[in-house]
């Protein structure tokens, strides 16, 4: 264990699986407590239950204004504070096709989701931080939000709109001592990248490494460390340099890319 986030009390949203998981798993390991709010509650319930005292499950739907205040209000009862705020829940939406043929049925939820969840849970989180010292709030935006691209064009608005506003609420936080920063993942293995990665990143990725969720995680644990301490309103790809642009030379199909182990 290390003791980078020793001290400090962190908020993970989307925290029972993929990248969420990842970061709670590592704050924990830097001496964090975290509460992981997701709306899955079987498996937050038994990630909070792996990591032991130092985490707590919080069943929260972030699209729901009251449900953030209450979760930011639990961890300040339960842990004493809020340190990190890591707004991390997203969804996709249903629509994989064609901009032509999108019905834009699902776009209030995912708005509601990527986005209001993203403003309101940056805002509950920083009306604690104002009168407590600061603090380190972090936002999941995507490398779909970089660059152009087709389809899913209601999830490549809402997170264009997190760098935005991420961008915005830095400067207006500034006085406060409370950093803003946006991660933008790009390839990564979650819940909603269902697709055959192998052949994307031969395709797209300058560096031909599987990246993983941890790779995620220790982006996030140096934006909610004191490493990053002079660094706001800033946007960090982790995307082997997809958002840069494609590989000079592509491999071939018999190319191979590296592997990480997980932690």
């Amino acid at each position: 264990m290390g003791d980078e986030l020793s001290g400090k009390v962190a908020i993970v949203t989307g925290g029972a699986s993929g990248i969420g998981r990842a970061t709670a798993e590592l704050f924990v390991e830097e001496g964090a407590k975290v509460v992981i709010a997701d709306v899955d509650e079987e498996r937050g319930g038994d990630v909070a239950a792996k990591l032991g005292a130092a985490a707590v499950f919080e069943r929260t739907d972030v699209s729901q204004p009251d449900a953030i205040q209450a979760l930011v209000d639990f961890a300040v009862a339960h842990f004493g504070g809020l340190h990190v705020m890591f707004n991390n829940a997203g969804i996709s939406g249903a629509n994989r096709g064609r901009f032509l043929d999108d019905d834009f049925r699902d776009f209030e939820r995912v708005m509601a989701v990527n986005l209001l969840g993203v403003m309101v849970g940056s805002q509950r989180a920083a009306r604690h931080m104002v009168d407590h010292g600061g603090g380190s709030i972090i936002n999941t935006t995507s490398i779909a939000a970089l660059m152009p691209g087709g389809g899913v064009m209601t999830y490549r608005a809402s997170k264009a709109g997190v760098i935005a506003f991420s961008k915005s609420i830095a400067i207006d936080l500034g006085e406060y001592r409370i950093r803003v920063n946006c991660i933008a993942p790009g390839l990564i293995p979650t819940g909603m990248t269902t697709y055959e990665m192998e052949p994307v990143i031969r395709r797209m990725q300058p560096l031909q490494r599987k990246g993983l969720p941890a790779d995620v995680a220790d982006a996030a644990l140096y934006l909610a460390s004191d490493r990053s301490a002079q660094v706001t309103g800033m946007v960090l790809p982790v995307d082997g340099g997809t958002s840069v642009g494609a590989p000079a030379r592509p491999p071939g199909k018999s190319g191979s890319a590296g592997s990480r182990t997980t932690r």
